[in-house]
């Protein structure tokens, strides 16, 4: 199947060279081509170019986007898409004037979620799932990172994964999984963090290795939660079983979590809602990539994470949903890009990098995602008329989409 879109009024992030990573003054920049054409084979980017250098294709299918903008689509690499059922009680608890941390001291939160998939068939786990899938591809996410940790037992957990796994093979778009086996600690082992430490260690890490269930290996470093030693401990472990750090940090604290991700050559630290300069210091010149995810702060009413002071200190930042059932129901990358330019003064440009290229790189996934290149996937949004692609950040309550185009497939 071949598709060829013409006219396009603007086609964003076209790269003649594959980019893996933008950071600094790079995120400033964003290449357009006016009155373009992309020519998609199966499920590749072959050709684009001008409208005026437009000779010969024969395609299965033309799309004509006049008036309408292309660009990559999103790249959302933090989300916890799997779960069961919902804590919208909780939310309401909030605005009666409990915090996120009340909620969780009482049985809440992450526990709640974790009793509910417990008892859950994974059958219906996946077709809950799916249906949050096929929502936010909708919307325009091409590659997803997901998340297990509302499991909190071996069991569980795999169970996740198995889910994870399924959605990988049914589904067209890049996904990533993740081992969060240290996401809370079970009421089980309320008086007993090591003995939970130890079957994260000894049982689940060496389970999920042995069935390949994921790729990354995920710690909630915070107050309350897992401290240094314990993150220390477990991403220690993953590692040896060939799984890549991540970490949860610095979402209410910070502590020194961001340079231990750092020493542990972790791929990303997301949140940074709190941030130090001892922080921005071990990020510099590091391989780690900071993720940002704007909805969590807007839903929590928590300090957003500061892009200004990270993008000037030459750090990359890329956004993500951090799509769960308790501080962000909600998958939508386009209100994410629009939220990271009004509530974290980032460019536009500088958005919709951090939702591509650099949401890409933050997957692990950038030598074939997040731009418009030759040889890359065939992952596009069209969007509808509009005046500009900044259009896309200024008016964040519409839905801009027209079309959505995954590894060649026109999402329906």
């Amino acid at each position: 199947m071949s598709i060829l879109i013409i006219n396009i009024k603007e086609l964003l992030q076209v790269r003649e060279e594959n980019v893996a990573i933008l950071k600094g003054a790079e995120m400033k920049i964003l290449p357009i081509l006016k009155n373009a054409y992309v020519f998609i084979d199966h499920d590749t980017i072959v050709d684009y170019g001008s409208m005026d250098d437009l000779i010969g294709i024969d395609a299965d299918e033309i799309i004509d986007a006049t008036g309408k903008i292309v660009l990559p689509t999103w790249c959302d690499s933090h989300t916890h898409l799997v779960y069961a059922g919902n804590r919208v009680q909780e939310f309401v608890d909030r605005i009666n004037g409990l915090s996120y941390e009340d909620i969780a001291n009482r049985g809440g939160g992450i526990l709640n979620s974790a009793a509910k998939l417990q008892n859950m068939d994974e059958e219906t786990l996946y077709q809950q799932s799916v249906e949050r899938l096929k929502e936010v591809m909708k919307q325009g996410t091409g590659a997803i990172e997901i998340k297990s940790g509302y499991g909190l037992t071996v069991d569980a957990e795999l169970k996740m994964l198995r889910v994870i796994k399924r959605i990988k093979k049914k589904f067209p778009l890049k996904v990533r999984a993740t081992l969060l086996a240290a996401h809370a600690i079970p009421k089980e082992y309320k008086n007993d963090k090591n003995g939970f430490l130890k079957v994260v260690i000894d049982e689940m890490i060496p389970a999920v290795a042995k069935e390949r269930l994921a790729k990354y290996i995920d710690v909630f470093c915070e107050k309350g939660y897992f401290s240094l030693e314990d993150t220390d401990k477990v991403l220690t472990a993953g590692k040896a079983h060939g799984l890549i750090p991540k970490i949860h940090v610095n979402q209410f604290n910070a502590f020194g979590g961001v340079a231990l991700g750092v020493i542990h050559n972790a791929l990303s630290v997301d949140h940074l809602e709190v941030l130090t300069q001892e922080d921005i210091s071990a990020l510099q010149d590091s391989d780690t990539i900071a993720v940002a995810l704007p909805s969590c702060s807007y839903f929590l009413g928590i300090p957003y994470t500061p892009a200004r002071q990270l993008i000037e200190a030459n750090i990359p930042v890329a956004i993500a949903t951090d799509y769960n059932p308790g501080s962000t129901p909600s998958g939508n990358m386009n209100f994410v890009v629009s939220a990271a330019c009004i509530k974290m003064k980032m460019t536009p440009e500088e958005a919709i990098n951090a939702a591509t290229i650099n949401g890409a790189y933050a997957m692990g996934i950038s030598k074939q995602y997040g731009s418009i290149t030759k040889g890359n996937k065939a992952n596009l949004i069209i969007t509808k008329a509009i005046p500009s692609y900044t259009h896309l950040t200024y008016a964040f309550g519409e839905n801009h989409i027209d079309k959505v185009i995954i590894n060649g497939i026109e999402v329906e």
